[in-house]
């Protein structure tokens, strides 16, 4: 039997099953399990799990509230969400929320084994195929982490095709400050200052504004 004292939760009975009966398998301690994201919390507080695997949404609390909530109240268990969802926000929200594993539901029983082997020695395991559906790569990632809240605002509204004046107004700063704002971004995303650069990178990459 390994060492991990890992908890699962998953609303799906048959998934949950499946989930349960793999890791017992491959040998994990599966010390809890639960089907709805309230009970899931109550036995994460109370047991601290090395691990809990959780499924996005369910009754009661969402896998990604139950992760907030441990981050907030410094609990040290690694959260790994598994998800049917492919949206990037689900996988930015993951990402800047701490959680140390999200994988796909239709490649959860491939991968868990891999993720929990990863995130054991404290490395973060995301996905390849989300990050390929969602046309996410490392560098995007990068770039990501490097804007500011602001400059991310404004590459969205950029996708949009406003203008400077529309998106000041959206933003309630001056006109001025948006092209300060682009100028900053451009010298991060090392673009040339040519006319409608940005706003070519910016539809090119227009997923991760979405």
């Amino acid at each position: 039997m390994r060492d991990f004292k890992i908890f699962i939760a998953d609303d799906h009975p048959i998934l949950l099953k499946g989930l349960e009966d793999l890791l017992l398998e491959k040998q994990f301690n599966v010390i809890g399990k639960a089907t709805n994201g309230q009970d899931a919390l109550n036995f994460i507080i109370k047991n601290k799990p090395d691990f809990a695997i959780l499924d996005v949404e369910m009754p009661l609390k969402t896998g990604i509230e139950i992760a907030k909530h441990c981050k907030k109240n410094k609990i040290e268990t690694k959260i790994i969400l598994i998800t049917l969802h492919k949206e990037i926000d689900l996988y930015l929200m993951a990402k800047k929320i701490g959680v140390f594993g999200y994988i796909l539901k239709e490649f959860a029983l491939d991968e868990i084994e891999t993720c929990i082997e990863s995130v054991s020695k404290n490395i973060p395991y995301f996905s390849k195929d989300i990050k390929k559906h969602i046309g996410f790569t490392q560098e995007s990632d990068t770039i990501l982490s490097e804007l500011s809240l602001s400059e991310k605002r404004i590459l969205k509204l950029i996708a949009q095709h406003k203008t400077n004046k529309e998106i000041g107004h959206l933003l309630f700063i001056s006109p001025r400050t948006v092209e300060k704002h682009r100028s900053k971004i451009i010298l991060k995303l090392h673009l040339p200052h040519d006319t409608g650069a940005l706003l070519t990178w910016v539809l090119k990459n227009k997923h991760l504004f979405n």
